[in-house]
């Protein structure tokens, strides 16, 4: 049988695209920007089986669209787009693809941290700008350094790892709680709150929930010390972005490096585009040259895994009570 496989947003790796060929799959690639009107009209012509899905809102309405649809599968880990329950109520997988770009996270986390500290893409301006300003730099140096992490999964704790030669000390808050080993250079705390007076780089590694959406606002901003920097590579409606610039604006914190917004793409009036303290990218932290492909390739595998009747990949599956 030829499936017919959808894939929103900006396609996946090359390797996962012959993967499904080889498998007689017929694909369709939406747009970046296709909102929840466009892809109900898209998935409405082309009635896939299955959705990879990269960017858009995937509502009840887009699922329902696709009355041919079996399985749902996110390139990457964050679901929110997604609407579980949707899926749930339909009988259809809800996949993801977990464990394949967390290094690639982290290391795009620690790259951010450390131009934060070192003032790099301020300095590149400046020089740019024919000024060799020495006497006004003030960087901050990692040894000792406390990191507080929001969030302890597979991210945050290979970000742990990799500050580890810095023998920085590591301040953890997990939202769900669950009980991983720590070396004893990481310390865990039951609330949030416990983190912020502690840390002098905060940086957030955990889903977007109820209980997490604008958790760094102007009340958790308050409690930081006043040289803080923020790093946000989870998602960005974690951070109230409007707190965060006016706390930018009056140096009660120090820096921030954002790698995903409120709104994607952002504005182009963002009034943090305007700050020489905000490193910003293009939610582009789990992309490298493994991790696009091996993402691209779980998700190809999730998805034909279920058109094709094969035990899926349950660590996979986030809603396990479909799955037979």
């Amino acid at each position: 049988m030829n499936y017919r496989i959808f894939i929103t947003g900006s396609g996946i790796a090359d390797e996962a695209m012959q993967l499904l060929a080889g498998e007689n799959c017929i694909t369709e690639i939406g747009e970046p920007g296709d909102t929840p009107a466009d892809l109900i009209r898209k998935l409405g012509n082309f009635d896939p089986h299955a959705l990879i899905v990269r960017q858009g809102q995937i509502t009840a309405e887009v699922q329902n669209a696709a009355q041919s649809l079996k399985v749902i599968c996110k390139h990457g880990v964050g679901t929110d787009n997604i609407d579980i329950k949707a899926a749930t109520n339909r009988g259809i997988p809800a996949m993801f693809t977990p464990g394949q770009n967390f290094e690639t996270v982290a290391e795009h986390t620690l790259a951010l941290i450390l131009a934060l500290a070192r003032q790099i893409p301020f300095q590149d301006k400046q020089i740019r700008n024919g000024i060799f300003d020495k006497k006004s730099f003030g960087g901050l140096e990692l040894l000792g350094k406390t990191l507080g992490l929001i969030g302890y999964g597979r991210v945050g704790r290979r970000l742990a790892e990799l500050v580890s030669p810095f023998k920085m000390n590591v301040v953890v808050y997990h939202p769900s709680h669950a009980d991983e080993p720590a070396s004893g250079y990481i310390s865990k705390v039951q609330h949030a709150a416990d983190v912020y007076p502690q840390a002098d780089i905060i940086s957030l590694h955990c889903p977007l929930t109820d209980a997490t959406n604008g958790m760094i606002n102007s009340e958790s901003i308050a409690l930081m010390k006043p040289g803080a920097l923020i790093v946000n590579t989870a998602r960005g409606a974690i951070v109230n972005e409007g707190n965060l610039y006016d706390a930018l604006k009056e140096k009660r914190i120090a820096g921030a490096a954002l790698d995903c917004f409120e709104t994607e793409p952002p504005a182009a009036d963002n009034p943090l585009f305007h700050l020489d303290n905000v490193i910003l990218t293009t939610h582009t932290a789990g992309m490298s040259d493994h991790s696009t492909k091996n993402v691209g390739l779980a998700a190809a595998r999730n998805v034909l895994d279920i058109l094709q009747g094969r035990q899926a990949d349950m660590e996979a599956v986030l809603n396990r009570e479909v799955v037979q």
